[in-house]
Order: structure tokens, then C-alpha cells, then sequence
């Protein structure tokens, strides 16, 4: 994502016929806005990160479970006469 160009903003409403000051305010406003949406968005880094870190989580649980239940099956074993 680019930032806005605020200038071009600024003179584009000034071409549509609103006064310099009121197109100067506005745009500065609307790349303020831009500007902390941007700090909100999250990357392909971060999702990615994310996935991985959850993926590593996911296989420890999995291993856990399937060591429980192997434990599980040579108790039943032990206690079958």
C-alpha cells in the first residue's frame, strides 16, 4: 500500500471548485486517516508467523494425545488377564 499523496488530493478538490484551505484540510485529514489504517494492517510476514507458530503448537498437542493414548492402551493391556 502506497501512501496518499496528499498534495494531489489537495489540488484535485481544489479542480472540483472547493477553496484551497478547506481542500488543504481535508486531504491532510483523509492522509492522517490513511495513515493510521495502515498501522492496522497485517503483512504476508505476520500471517505466515503466525501460521508456523500455530502449526508447531498443533503438532506438540497431537503428540501429546497420541502418547496418552498409547499409555492408555498398554495399561488396558497390563489390567486384561
Amino acid at each position: 500500500m502506497t501512501a496518499l499523496d496528499t498534495l494531489a488530493v489537495a489540488r484535485r478538490l481544489e479542480q472540483a471548485g472547493m477553496d484551497r484551505r478547506q481542500a488543504e484540510a481535508v486531504a491532510e485529514a483523509a492522509g492522517e486517516a490513511a495513515e493510521a489504517n495502515r498501522a492496522d494492517l497485517v503483512t504476508k510476514a505476520d500471517l505466515k508467523s503466525e501460521i508456523a507458530a500455530l502449526e508447531a503448537r498443533l503438532t506438540w498437542r497431537m503428540a501429546g494425545i497420541v502418547l496418552a493414548q498409547g499409555a492408555l492402551v498398554v495399561a488396558l493391556l497390563k489390567l486384561d488377564p
